[in-house]
């Protein structure tokens, strides 16, 4: 349904297991390579499992599309079988004609002929039993009976039993000991990691022929939270994110499509949402009984945030500024040597829930008094010639790369945006504003709270601000080859061409590349702030050094 909308060949996110879109993380391909051993070493069992979910049927689809030379395989997906339908089923797996009137001996008589068969002609035969938890204790027996299959030097048939964490439990039981001793390998399989699984969302996505970032960083860790990086969960909140997106005509996905993916799919509430007026109420609680205590009025809500699309996530509606001493108390406890944690400086809300608050000190850099009686921040910004510039990734190289100061946008304990003005920057610490008030933290502790929402303001080289691609022509193109050019300490013959041609395709992705941005050929709005940052033009506040 959704496919042409994204531009997409299929489906990415199908929960069957296909191995062309297998994401190796460290885990799998351990694990992987777990299997390689055990069907190319003799030896009794192997033994692999892991949550519902986890990718071990898809690893198992992947094993055998690589398998060694000589291996055959007989792989029983469903074992809730009676001892004579499991012999069948493997002498069916490996072709071994067997009468339908065969008795239990006679299939085990020819399945013994076909093994010693193939150990003359140097063939290994494996059975991988899948689900292998549900095995019966009698059909375990004959299992371990299988083992004892065997030549003078090493076993006829290796066997491979991959199944959930039951299992476990089920060879750990002290009739299963005879079992137990013979496993000679075991490997749990874990859930993907947060980074694992922005990883494999990309990887799926890609195998799909996803050519643009549908999914923004904050969505992918917010589908790690929903999924606890369950490779299956992740699959169909994905899908259902994607689904949601193709309804609203968005190409993007945000953290706000996530949940409600999330609550289709899990039919609860995600935890940690609190409903705007929820909020409301109980800052309202907060600050009706801080006014009870200190006999003072409570201070006004904030307005709702305005400025800091794409709305990922909505910040809450009200909240209390940061307290200070009593009026006409003197503030007589001692500094703390050691600056406050970034944890602590959120808890104590030191920094603005309304992000146009944040946007307005940032504005006031470029020299402009924000005056909320004349609109947003950001409206403003345009009336002097500047555009605010919001992005949902960034880091903290680029921000040092591009040398503009920035409002972060910074989460909380319980998941809130709290927004602050990075005003400086060093390699170890940088300082953050709000409401008049700079704090130094730790570069650390910083991108714990900060997963890459940023806003920047930028100004625009003509008017139009218009992003620059290839075939394009106008003054703003020769603006563009102009400074590539003095950046690149090159002499322009003549008069500059105003026409983007191949060559100044091949200069703008060498300087993309050199000041990590997106190397795509396209001057946007970043690539114009890095270029006017190269320039060393002083129509821009920079950010200063810090540490």
């Amino acid at each position: 349904m959704y496919t042409a909308f994204f531009g997409l060949d299929e489906k990415p996110f199908s929960i069957s297991p296909d191995p062309r879109y297998l994401y190796l993380s460290q885990r799998h391909a351990d694990a992987l390579a777990h299997l390689i051993y055990g069907v190319s070493e003799s030896g009794g069992f192997i033994q692999l499992t892991g949550e519902v979910g986890t990718g071990k049927t898809t690893l198992i689809r992947s094993l055998l599309e690589q398998l060694p030379e000589k291996v055959e395989i007989a792989l029983i997906l469903n074992p809730q079988l009676s001892t004579k339908e499991f012999l069948r089923s493997i002498s069916q797996e490996l072709r071994i004609g067997a009468p339908k009137r065969a008795t239990v001996k006679d299939l085990i008589d020819l399945l013994n002929e076909y093994l010693l068969r193939a150990h003359a002609e140097d063939r290994r035969v494996v059975l991988i039993v899948d689900e292998a938890q549900t095995l019966s204790p009698a059909l375990l027996e004959q299992v371990r009976l299988l083992t004892n299959l065997e030549t003078a030097k090493r076993k006829l048939l290796q066997i491979v039993l991959i199944g959930q964490p039951e299992l476990r439990q089920l060879l750990a039981r002290p009739e299963m000991r005879q079992i137990a001793q013979r496993v000679t390998g075991r490997y749990h399989l874990e859930p993907l990691s947060a980074e694992d699984t922005v990883v494999y969302i990309k990887h799926r996505m890609k195998v799909a022929g996803s050519r643009a970032n549908v999914f923004l960083r904050r969505a992918m860790r917010e589908i790690y939270r929903q999924s606890g990086g369950i490779p299956r969960l992740i699959n169909i909140v994905a899908d259902r994110a994607l689904l949601a997106a193709y309804t609203e005509d968005r190409t993007r996905i945000d953290r706000r499509l996530v949940r409600r993916a999330a609550f289709e799919v899990f039919g609860k509430r995600p935890e940690r949402r609190w409903w705007p007026w929820a909020a409301a109420l109980a800052a309202f609680a907060i600050l009706a009984l801080a006014a009870t205590s200190l006999r003072q009025p409570a201070p006004e809500a904030p307005q709702q945030p305005l400025d800091m699309p794409p709305a990922d996530e909505a910040a809450p509606l009200a909240g209390a500024p940061p307290a200070g001493p009593a009026a006409g108390i003197p503030n007589t406890a001692p500094e703390s040597t050691e600056p406050p944690s970034l944890d602590s400086l959120l808890a104590g809300d030191a920094f603005a829930l309304d992000p146009d608050a944040a946007v307005g000190e940032l504005l006031a850099l470029w020299g402009v008094e924000r005056e909320p009686a004349l609109g947003t921040a950001c409206e403003q910004a345009e009336q002097h010639g500047l555009r605010c510039l919001a992005l949902e990734e960034g880091s903290v190289s680029q921000l040092r790369s591009l040398d503009r100061p920035a409002v972060l946008a910074l989460i909380d304990a319980d998941g809130a945006a709290h927004h602050a003005l990075m005003s400086a920057l060093g390699y170890e610490h940088a300082e953050l504003t709000s409401a008049g008030r700079t704090h130094r933290v730790a570069i650390a502790d910083l991108t714990h709270h900060w997963y890459g929402e940023h806003l920047l303001l930028w100004r625009p080289v003509l008017a139009g601000g218009r992003d620059l691609a290839p075939g394009t022509r106008g003054e703003d193109v020769r603006w563009l080859r102009e400074s590539l050019a003095a950046i690149r300490d090159v002499p322009l013959p003549g008069t500059a061409s105003d026409l983007y041609d191949p060559e100044l395709e091949a200069w703008v992705r060498e300087f993309q590349s050199a000041r990590r941005l997106t190397v795509d050929g396209i001057v946007g709005a970043r690539t114009q702030i890095a270029i006017r940052t190269d320039l060393g033009l002083a129509d821009a506040p920079q950010l200063s050094r810090v540490d």
